[in-house]
């Protein structure tokens, strides 16, 4: 949704280290250029930046995924918001494509924190008047801001590249609990059943599959994710559906492509023939493999970007699938 061109400089859409090619696609759709910034590091690693357009009065959006190296993402993050709120900005929106530190939106035990709070309310204190985000792994994380947010799916821009797949004899498969509600929403768009895998988790990165919920047999399971990290969560559902009785054609749907410690091992697991993630997250060369493919979030976020500014509804953009 490119903007009118009487409106185009009443906004800046500004890019922070962590996706520039993101921001800059962003930015291309709505018929805007990157505004410029600087962004350096002192040399003992101080985090420096300076925006070199004025910037008073006017709406920005600033883009950045807490992506790793995610508490210097994160900090660099807030450094601009402040520069931008220093500057007179009139209303500054923070994009967060991937929402680092999550997976902490409660305690387990005692004495833990609840980093996804504490990083809510440092968002907002850094001169944030609004958070657009996609998939947070805890949608309850919305309820810990007071300012807006706009939480937008993947859902919809994954499946139609799915609805191009041979989906004959396939199902929907969530790998947890937590995922029920995703995968339902796949399986509502594509008319695929759903199957449910029971996970426990031993500790912060052990998980071990208890059972299948649903019939697998002679299916060829897809399973979807809100990301993918190490693979293990992947590696232990792939088991437990061969072990079922799962064709070994095995396809995987995920919003964040995190990507670290072992996770390209578990994903060249010849049972699985595709892997379909969108550029929330920057995926180096080194990580796609032939089976991996790179659906971009862009024009969704631009066209969120565009009904912000415009005070028009956003909710056809996130509307999850009935």
């Amino acid at each position: 949704m490119s903007l009118p061109a009487n409106v185009r400089g009443q906004i800046e859409v500004f890019s922070g280290s962590a996706h520039p090619r993101l921001a800059e696609g962003i930015a291309h759709r709505l018929g805007l250029r990157l505004g410029p910034l600087t962004a350096s590091r002192f040399p003992d690693g101080e985090i420096y930046v300076r925006v070199d357009t004025s910037v008073r009065g006017k709406d920005v959006y600033v883009v950045q995924p807490t992506c790793p190296p995610v508490s210097e993402n994160f900090t660099e993050l807030l450094i601009i918001l402040d520069a931008l709120y220093r500057a007179s900005a009139s209303r500054i929106t923070a994009v967060i494509p991937y929402y680092g530190y999550a997976r902490q939106d409660k305690k387990t035990a005692g004495r833990e924190p609840i980093t996804a709070r504490m990083i809510a309310d440092m968002l907002t204190t850094g001169g944030a008047d609004r958070v657009l985000t996609i998939d947070l792994h805890s949608p309850q994380i919305q309820g810990f801001f007071d300012i807006p947010v706009d939480h937008l799916s993947a859902v919809n821009v994954l499946s139609e590249r799915m609805a191009g797949w041979d989906l004959e004899s396939s199902v929907i498969v969530a790998p947890d609990a937590g995922r029920v509600n995703m995968a339902t929403e796949y399986a509502n768009l594509l008319g695929l059943p759903v199957v449910i895998i029971h996970k426990r988790r031993t500790g912060p990165e052990k998980t071990e599959v208890a059972y299948v919920v649903g019939d697998v047999r002679g299916s060829r399971p897809i399973i979807i994710d809100d990301m993918v990290t190490t693979g293990a969560t992947i590696d232990r559902s792939v088991q437990a559906l061969l072990a079922d009785g799962a064709e070994p054609e095995i396809r995987i749907a995920v919003t964040h492509p995190v990507l670290v410690g072992t996770v390209l091992e578990h994903l060249a697991n010849p049972a699985i023939t595709e892997v379909l993630v969108t550029d929330t997250i920057p995926v180096g060369t080194e990580k796609l493999t032939g089976k991996m493919h790179v659906v971009s979030i862009a024009p969704l976020i631009a066209d969120a970007i565009a009904r912000i500014h415009a005070d028009s509804s956003v909710s056809e953009l996130f509307a999850r699938a009935a």
